[in-house]
């Protein structure tokens, strides 16, 4: 069982391919589930709560550095890009604010997995997941208000109180849950991962179908912003990193970091905040990102790290 759970999250992107086309193509199967976005974007937070523990929060003041540098370039690159690309590629308002959330969100769930299989430090990874994660909760209202605000009204406080929902009060649950019943949850570890993963598909399939007639008029131009505002997050966090002395491991793991966001959660604000569509962008980043991230995970695997770095 454990082997095929395995196997079943591997095949993460071709989930999310395939549940997105059923709901291009049937959007009646999906899009009356719009109102419970936040609710299954909860749920993958207290997964990903499940799977920490105090010493993950303490990891954060013992290499706050290299975390640090990582969240930097996260949250300082990321929205900046997403404003560049919507503007370069003369993006409507509501679009336009669906990339910046994107970008201006934490890093997403499936990064530590693409860490793992790139050879980067998993450790890492997951500290900076959990850090990021935390600090969206303030950034990420304030930055999509600082790129946007001119354009669209941002309910900055509404926001952070959805976000302190969303992300604080699930990570805290699971981790409070894990400390009663760690044995039991070692065991089911890979059950964690395909609840995350169902989440996010879910999530995906309610987005795609509530856009549905959007996708075919936009889908092209929309698809070039999302794929250029990854590759060029995935290259930041590399070029970032070595510039400023990081060694392989560390590189790898920062570039995934920064280019894998949590786009589920920036379509769920979307939606509510700004409109459907709004919530498409959010929507294809998550298909992509797993896509680019399995590729870029996969080649590095095949280039060996010297011990030490």
């Amino acid at each position: 069982m454990k082997k095929l759970l395995h196997n079943t999250n591997q095949m993460f992107p071709v989930w999310a391919l395939l549940f997105a086309a059923a709901a291009y193509f049937q959007p009646s199967l999906f899009n009356g589930y719009g109102g419970y976005i936040l609710y299954l974007l909860a749920a993958i937070m207290f997964f990903m709560g499940l799977t920490l523990t105090p010493a993950d929060f303490l990891r954060v003041f013992k290499r706050p550095d290299k975390i640090l540098l990582g969240t930097g370039i996260q949250f300082l690159l990321m929205p900046l890009i997403a404003w560049i690309l919507a503007k370069a590629l003369l993006l409507g308002p509501e679009l336009t604010v669906g990339m910046i959330l994107v970008g201006a969100t934490a890093g997403g769930t499936a990064s530590n997995v693409m860490v793992y299989l790139a050879g980067g430090k998993v450790a890492l990874s997951v500290t900076m997941t959990l850090f990021s994660s935390l600090v969206a909760v303030a950034a990420t209202p304030i930055l999509t208000r600082l790129y946007v605000g001119q354009s669209l009204e941002v309910p900055v406080v509404d926001m952070m109180k959805t976000l302190a929902w969303v992300i604080l009060l699930p990570i805290f649950a699971g981790v409070v849950v894990n400390r009663l019943i760690q044995p039991f949850l070692r065991k089911h570890e890979p059950w964690l991962a395909t609840g995350s993963m169902a989440g996010i598909v879910l999530v995906i399939a309610i987005v795609v179908s509530l856009n549905q007639s959007q996708i075919a008029s936009l889908g092209p131009i929309l698809a070039l912003a999302v794929m250029l505002h990854n590759l060029a997050g995935l290259a930041a966090g590399y070029w970032g990193a070595k510039l400023l002395r990081c060694d392989e491991r560390e590189c790898r793991t920062i570039a995934i970091e920064v280019g894998m966001q949590n786009s589920g959660l920036a379509a769920g604000l979307a939606a509510k905040y700004f409109g459907a569509s709004a919530a498409l962008p959010g929507a294809l980043f998550s298909v992509w990102h797993n896509i680019s991230g399995a590729l870029l995970a996969g080649h590095w695997k095949r280039v060996r790290v010297k011990d030490g770095s």
